[in-house]
């Protein structure tokens, strides 16, 4: 009797593991040598609020749609409780012209803490990588326009994932904070935009005083903080489901100063246009764009071979945002299908 309990125990703990082997598990983590590849295409489909900067451009309650997202996240076992690990993202949004990489990551995993009964920890740190490409955007008649969804800056993420793996069932949450480095990796086409004159209040380009056609400015840093529960459950070898909820804080950006160099066309110019100008940049030192996001999410899996798995995914998004924000939405919605590879 004792031997049979045994082996019904140690049964068990050899069972419970193999689970987080679903590469869908939300506790999953490759083991020495196994890579993985999860490769997700998504559709898209949003419905602008009506905040003061949708109001401003035009857009407030207008449809964009189709928004084609593409994400790629990978990694390597370097051990049996430690990985490196990347994601990479990337967004086209026709109906605003905005279009490039909207998220980016690499860095280290590591399992401090796997008990017998199958509880574990997990910390983690990347590099956040929105200094890959520089932040570009111009102002134009309807405010400002972004051409990409780079922030421009560098970065570090670092968190902690935590959960419990029953027979079929994994439960799980993480929290993690990102903290963005400010810098001048910016490029800003300014030839529409114009400051009133003090003596009349005139618009006047700020080109036709010697200010660059495109300038950079000195972003400030910022913080933000991001967690999430999640749910997943093998129903058979085959087939598994998860479910999960995140919540993103995207902080207010801010400019610190000007990192273009301006030669006015004259001293009596630059005496008059300077103070007009920096009145201007001080008036970003809050932005007021930033804005939160609720996401829910749900998914089903398939098992095709040993080494590939498809899933069908679907993700609401509730939202709130700031005045300035381009980001707030009344409808947000995101479907789409992942295969993945772990070998």
């Amino acid at each position: 009797m004792k031997k049979s309990l045994k082996l019904a125990v140690a049964a068990s703990v050899l069972a419970s593991p193999a689970m987080a082997g679903n590469v869908e598990n939300p506790l999953y983590l490759p083991t020495s040598g196994e890579f993985y590849s999860k490769t997700s295409a998504g559709l898209m489909v949003k419905i602008s609020d009506h905040s003061r900067a949708h109001e401003i451009k035009g857009h407030a309650g207008a449809t964009e749609f189709p928004i084609w997202r593409i994400q790629e996240d990978l990694g390597i076992g370097i051990t049996d409780r430690l990985a490196i690990r990347g994601a990479f993202a990337y967004t086209h949004d026709g109906d605003i012209d905005r279009h490039g990489m909207n998220h980016g990551r690499v860095g280290l995993i590591w399992r401090p803490i796997q008990t017998l009964d199958n509880i574990v920890l997990d910390v983690y740190a990347d590099a956040h990588l929105g200094g890959i490409n520089k932040m570009r955007g111009a102002y134009t008649a309807t405010g400002f326009q972004y051409d990409n969804y780079s922030n421009g800056r560098w970065g570090v993420d670092a968190g902690v994932r935590f959960g419990k793996t029953w027979s079929k069932l994994t439960t799980s949450a993480f929290v993690e904070v990102l903290q963005t480095f400010g810098n001048s990796h910016n490029v800003i086409d300014v030839s529409e935009l114009a400051i009133a004159t003090p003596s009349d209040g005139a618009p006047m380009l700020v080109t036709s005083v010697g200010v660059p056609s495109e300038i950079s400015v000195n972003l400030k840093s910022t913080t933000e903080v991001n967690f999430g529960l999640n749910a997943f459950y093998q129903i058979d070898d085959r087939w598994s489901w998860g479910a999960g909820f995140k919540y993103n804080h995207h902080a207010d950006n801010g400019v610190k100063s000007l990192a273009t160099d301006i030669e006015y066309v004259s001293p009596a110019i630059a005496a008059v246009a300077e103070p007009e100008i920096q009145k201007f940049i001080d008036s970003l030192a809050d932005m007021q764009d930033g804005f939160d996001e609720y996401i829910v999410s749900l998914s089903v899996a398939n098992q095709l071979t040993d080494y590939a798995q498809v899933v069908l995914y679907g993700e609401y998004t509730f939202d709130t945002a700031h005045p300035m924000s381009q980001n707030g939405t009344d409808v947000k919605a995101e479907v789409g299908v992942r295969l993945n590879l772990a070998f």
